[in-house]
């Protein structure tokens, strides 16, 4: 015999099916070390993504692929003695920055398609020698290959994890082969600071640092570890009237005030909320600054002032250099007043100060602007709606 609802009983289950469907989803995370640990054939790659620090870029991104190898393949690559900062070049190009499960692999388009990866995003790659071809060949075998070369060297083994769309671990027969992420890389004490920052939009930034007299401090620091936070040439050329003020003891220290002598990874910074110190800082002169984030959005704040990173422009341990989007203003320097005054946010500029919001070259982007204006108030519309079913499917349930 079925059980009898009262219309109030059903009302309520409808709404709170309805709230759940309402509910927005929740991306989640992932651990790529301890995924690929339950997997003994798999712990030289593993061992190499902590090493080369592109585990925590992987656990970061929310929509990722990985092309693991086994031991023995890690070992025939290993065997070539490339440096720790090739063989981040050569892992990095088999970490695709899109999902691929084992049922898109038999989906592709025209049967082949050609993807991004770390490596193109991490500014090294030159042209689309970043981009991985993977193709649906004929009996069922997925080949991959890196589209620098055209050839397709490696073939699908097997799935080792997947949660759509978020992480798809897949196993390869081989490493992908590609000569510009197997060129060496400069060691340590061979990368040159200021040339970096030329290169990538710092120009000015670099310039400062020269005239300054702080760029052998700069320099001296490198192989130990450090973190450097860099303004583009827009916010220098703005600045310029308030640092030609400045003795030159305050240039210098205002500039060290920008480099903390440690290498500390973007997701370090996330999770080591608080003051920390900086190449200014001299005994009584505390020079530092307090490191907080909301989400993905990491702030910089002093007494003075508050900056934003807005992106990373290099990433080569024991050097990582972050675009900020103000100056650092160091309270032993400037008071509170030499802040730029805020100015009243509209919603377009919430969205663009949010680091996802940003383009390359580190200025906001109109469409990831307005992508980030959707879904929130979709969400907000949605738990309304949902709200208000609910209430009204409880006073039923009461009468």
């Amino acid at each position: 015999m079925n059980p009898i609802r009262s219309p109030a009983t059903a009302a309520v289950a409808a709404a709170v099916v309805l709230v759940l469907l309402l509910s927005p989803p929740r991306a989640e995370a992932h651990n790529i070390t301890r995924i690929l640990a339950g997997h003994p054939s798999l712990t030289t790659f593993n061992h190499y993504l902590t090493l080369t620090h592109l585990a925590a870029e992987i656990n970061r991104r929310l929509t990722i692929t990985v092309l693991t190898v086994d031991n023995a393949a890690m070992e025939n690559l290993l065997s070539k003695h490339y440096s720790l900062g090739t063989i981040k070049n050569i892992l990095s190009l088999h970490v695709l920055v899109d999902y691929f499960g084992t049922k898109k692999l038999h989906q592709l388009t025209d049967r082949t398609t050609s993807t991004s990866t770390l490596f193109q995003a991490s500014g090294t790659a030159p042209g689309t020698a970043g981009y991985v071809n993977i193709t649906d060949l004929k009996g069922g075998k997925v080949a991959f290959g890196s589209a620098e070369t055209g050839e397709l060297n490696a073939f699908f083994v097997k799935s080792v994890e997947e949660h759509p769309y978020n992480i798809s671990i897949l196993e390869i027969s081989q490493v992908l082969s590609s000569p510009e992420a197997e060129a060496p890389t400069a060691a340590p004490s061979q990368l040159n600071l200021t040339a970096i920052l030329k290169k990538q939009g710092c120009k000015a930034f670099a310039d400062l640092i020269t005239s300054s007299g702080a760029d052998s401090t700069f320099q001296e620091n490198i192989d130990g570890g450090l973190t450097v936070f860099c303004t583009p040439d827009s916010v220098v050329t703005a600045f310029m009237p308030k640092y030609k003020n400045l003795t030159a003891a305050q240039k210098t220290s205002f500039i060290l005030f920008h480099g903390v002598p440690i290498y500390q990874s973007l997701q370090g910074l996330k999770s080591s909320n608080g003051l920390m110190n900086t190449l200014a800082t001299d005994g009584a002169s505390k020079y530092d600054f307090t490191v907080q984030n909301d989400g993905d959005i990491v702030t910089l704040k002093t007494d003075a002032g508050k900056s934003t990173i807005t992106g990373t422009v290099i990433d080569e341990s024991p050097l990582i250099v972050f675009k900020i989007d103000k100056f650092l203003l160091p309270k032993e320097i400037f008071k509170a007043s030499d802040a730029p005054a805020p100015k009243k946010k509209t919603s377009k500029d919430a969205a663009a100060d949010s680091p996802d919001a940003y383009s390359p070259d580190g200025e906001p982007s109109d469409q990831a602007a307005a992508d980030t204006n959707v879904a929130p108030r979709s969400a907000v519309i949605g738990r309304m709606l949902a709200g208000a079913v609910l209430s009204l499917c409880l006073s039923v349930a009461l009468l």
